[in-house]
């Protein structure tokens, strides 16, 4: 094993504070020593390193080459030691709940939702995890996905449900005759996902959902991201399927327009769990529960939260 042979810390501590303060008074007032005490610590560190790190002919004095290349080295390892220690802190005392959900929940539904979150838990930092279908990676205290339920997760709570609908821009409907039933979306442009067959409706599986043969004369325009797919209805692109929960704020405003009554419906949905489940903090069951209360519940009139699920 090769033995690393590493500078006093003290003495790295007292020649780092004093860089950043410019002199030895505020680098002894900042780690409670005297000024001769600093002093002492940086000749050592230079009999150490065998080189000046200031060049003391200079008043006030300045760093020789050899002292910046080690002001830089240790600038670098001491913000990743901040970093690190602030981040452990904050998790060993709650303070941090990490969430991880596909994308389009985090764009769509989590992400207007952050401010009311971040008020509701002041002291609490709210990490955001974004991981799609399948994709490997470390899930979150709080982790969403899509999907079927899942018999082999029976904590789990569902907290929106599929019901899909056509929808389109204003944009797009001032350039074109509005569709006000299935059949009439013949001619039109409709938006889709390269993914979506596999984890949800399609266009194909939406029309057989409905009973209704696809329109003939439709063209479709492929993404490979439903975060794509819903920039480019909203610019007017063409008519996409739209979930509700997700969506809303886009229906709420105008910004997207409910084109017919028709919806397809599927057992499929959103689900919460927690990565520690019944034993995890305090701080992590009350942040899902507040997800789970301000979610669209599946069953109309239910109120599900998080005690009443998990």
């Amino acid at each position: 094993m090769i033995q690393m042979r590493l500078p006093s810390f003290s003495g790295l501590t007292a020649f780092y504070a004093a860089v950043r303060h410019g002199t030895l008074t505020g680098a002894a007032r900042e780690l409670n020593v005297s000024q001769p005490a600093i002093s002492r610590r940086i000749a050592a560190l230079e009999a150490d390193l065998g080189c000046p790190l200031f060049d003391r002919t200079h008043k006030p004095v300045r760093l020789t080459e050899q002292g910046r290349e080690l002001s830089i080295a240790l600038r670098g390892g001491f913000d990743m030691i901040e970093t690190a220690t602030d981040r452990l802190r904050r998790a060993a005392s709650g303070r941090t709940v990490s969430v991880s959900a596909p994308s389009g929940f985090v764009a769509y539904w989590l992400i207007p939702r952050l401010g009311d979150l971040q008020a509701a838990f002041p002291e609490t930092t709210i990490r955001i995890i974004s991981l799609e279908h399948d994709e490997p990676g470390r899930r979150g205290d709080i982790a969403i996905r899509f999907g079927a339920p899942d018999a082999t997760q029976p904590d789990e709570a569902k907290i929106l449900g599929e019901d899909v609908f056509p929808a389109a821009s204003p944009l797009y409907l001032s350039r074109v005759r509005r569709p006000e039933t299935v059949k009439e979306l013949g001619g039109h442009t409709l938006l889709k996902t390269e993914s979506s067959r596999r984890y949800w409706y399609d266009w194909d599986s939406w029309f057989e959902a409905v009973g209704v043969p696809r329109p003939a004369g439709t063209r479709t325009l492929d993404f490979s991201a439903y975060a794509m797919l819903v920039s480019a209805a909203l610019a007017g692109q063409g008519i996409c399927l739209c979930w509700p929960g997700l969506l809303d704020s886009f229906l709420a405003t105008g910004a997207l327009i409910r084109l017919t009554e028709v919806s397809a419906s599927s057992g499929r949905g959103y689900f919460l769990a927690l990565r520690e489940g019944k034993a995890a903090p305090r701080t992590v069951q009350a942040v899902a529960d507040w997800i789970c209360d301000r979610a669209t519940t599946p069953e109309p009139g239910r109120a599900l939260t998080l005690a009443s699920a998990i």
